[in-house]
């Protein structure tokens, strides 16, 4: 075989430029033969996004300018936006104040950390498992594991909490925690780009004498990084934001994630919105920053693993 015979190896960074050229280029494809080359289409779509878009913000808006009003203003009626006493600054003094807005919030990332990282760990070990190993039972656990996802997480709160009183883990923070890990969905996705990992990487690895668990660690997840990302990036967000089970598992004041303790702004009047209104903006804030220190991470992450809609 000759040396002109042979093709220079493939940098990673012009394979990820070709990778992403053949994306877009598939985008391209796609929206062509959804709107074709009318700009009438293209104009429509775009107006039916732009509505969809107003029908996501109005309610952020509205939280927003309520969080700067008194109790009597966000009240009143005909809803004004723009209140004729003017905006306050009140509502956050008072949650400032208060202070259990920062307990909540300590708990909720203690929480969504702690999850994210077993979620993470124990899915992608499974991933790999039903990816590159062949096992007694294997295709019937993988059927059964496809199955969990169409099952609603609401059926399984009553047996998971009979499990907790069991453990002696309701009102703790393992309580709240270890059911939260239970993620099928995540180990099919792990299993499905395991599956795209060439076979010769972990060939090459054992030639060496690696072993399993230094093929997972230092072969497999590195090269999995853009997909542990991803998953990661769901599964905090989700912990973050879960209100049913945190709301279920605990009745200490002590251990209140966000969304439970956002619930319980209330006076003897019911509940106050103008400080429920500010508490949310405040609980909002830390996502808020997530999303833009890692916003291409995680608009990536929606189109590889088609997870928008979670």
């Amino acid at each position: 075989m000759s040396a002109e015979s042979i093709a220079p190896p493939i940098s990673l960074r012009d394979r990820h430029r070709r990778e992403r050229a053949e994306r877009n280029a598939e985008i391209r494809r796609t929206r062509g033969l959804l709107l074709g080359d009318s700009k009438v289409a293209r104009v429509v779509a775009f107006l039916i996004l732009a509505l969809f878009a107003l029908t996501w913000l109005l309610p952020l808006a509205w939280a927003i300018d309520t969080s700067f009003k008194t109790e009597v203003q966000a009240q009143s009626l005909p809803l004004q936006w723009v209140p004729d006493g003017g905006f306050t600054l009140e509502n956050y003094r008072t949650v400032f104040a208060r202070g259990e807005v920062f307990t909540w919030m300590g708990n909720t990332f203690l929480i969504a950390t702690a999850v994210t990282i077993l979620t993470v760990i124990i899915c992608a070990l499974a991933g790999y498992a039903f990816s590159r190993t062949i096992f007694r039972g294997r295709k019937a656990l993988l059927a059964l594991t496809i199955a969990l996802i169409m099952v609603p997480g609401q059926i399984l709160i009553v047996p998971l909490f009979k499990e907790m009183v069991l453990l002696n883990a309701v009102d703790t923070f393992a309580g709240v925690i270890l059911p939260q890990t239970i993620a099928p969905m995540m180990v099919y996705i792990f299993k499905q780009y395991f599956d795209q990992v060439p076979q010769e990487l972990e060939d090459a690895a054992r030639v060496d004498g690696a072993g399993n668990w230094r093929l997972f660690w230092n072969i497999i997840l590195p090269v999995s990084r853009p997909i542990v990302t991803a998953v990661a990036i769901f599964v905090f967000i989700g912990a973050w934001n879960n209100f049913m089970w945190p709301f279920i598992v605990t009745n200490n004041p002590d251990l209140m994630t966000l969304p439970v303790g956002l619930s319980t702004v209330k006076n003897a009047y019911g509940t106050i919105y103008a400080q429920t209104m500010a508490s949310a903006m405040i609980a909002a804030l830390p996502l808020t920053i997530l999303f833009m220190l890692f916003q291409r991470q995680i608009i990536k992450a929606v189109a590889t693993t088609g997870l928008g809609g979670q």
